[in-house]
């Protein structure tokens, strides 16, 4: 079952509103993050996944990201986001905060 992938250009095509999803570890999150990104990481899942759902609603579209092209961790966070919650409208942010970083530049 692929995932969506978006560039932060094409974010812009997004009707709906964006939950952002830091997938990331703690530390990384507290230095910088998305305004308004929920952390939910498979590390911490269980005791990050009871916030996301309360910031969750239908209509959304749900963006998770992490450090870069190179890292996995949004993967594994919108595979279980599908596949456990079966939530629709998942994707992931490619290139992940180092493009959101560059884009604010």
């Amino acid at each position: 079952d692929r995932i969506e992938e978006f560039e932060l250009h094409d974010l812009s095509s997004i009707s709906s509103a964006i939950l952002w999803v830091d997938a990331r570890n703690e530390n990384a999150y507290q230095s910088g993050h998305i305004p308004g990104a929920l952390l939910l990481n498979e590390t911490d899942w269980n005791r990050l996944l009871p916030g996301f759902l309360q910031a969750w609603k239908p209509s959304m579209k749900i963006v998770v990201y992490c450090d870069s092209q190179e890292c996995d961790a949004s993967r594994g966070v919108a595979s279980r986001l599908k596949r456990e919650l079966n939530l629709p409208n998942v994707a992931i942010l490619e290139g992940g905060w180092s493009a959101w970083e560059k884009s604010k530049r």
